[in-house]
């Protein structure tokens, strides 16, 4: 049992609190798996969360785009080019 709270470290599961929290969680997580020093167990629960986190930053940010599909009467227009970006 020891052994689990060691592994999810407490707070891993939880829902993180907002888009940004979840992005900076996932950064930690790419970056302690890229040192190399976690141990195989450690590595497979980092990429557990890891997936879990993107899941929920891809949700995120398909509410965002159905939300400015709203606001934009569903009709999504292209960023204005350098030319046009003085109008």
């Amino acid at each position: 049992m020891v052994k689990k709270m060691n592994v999810d470290n407490g707070d891993s599961p939880a829902r993180p609190a907002s888009f940004e929290e979840a992005m900076a969680e996932l950064a930690q997580l790419v970056t302690q798996m890229e040192s190399g020093q976690l141990p195989l167990e450690a590595s497979v629960a980092a990429y557990a969360r890891g997936s879990e986190l993107v899941k929920y930053c891809a949700g995120q940010l398909d509410k965002v785009e159905s939300q400015v599909k709203i606001l934009e009467g569903d009709m999504l227009k292209p960023f204005a080019d350098g030319d046009e970006a003085g109008q």
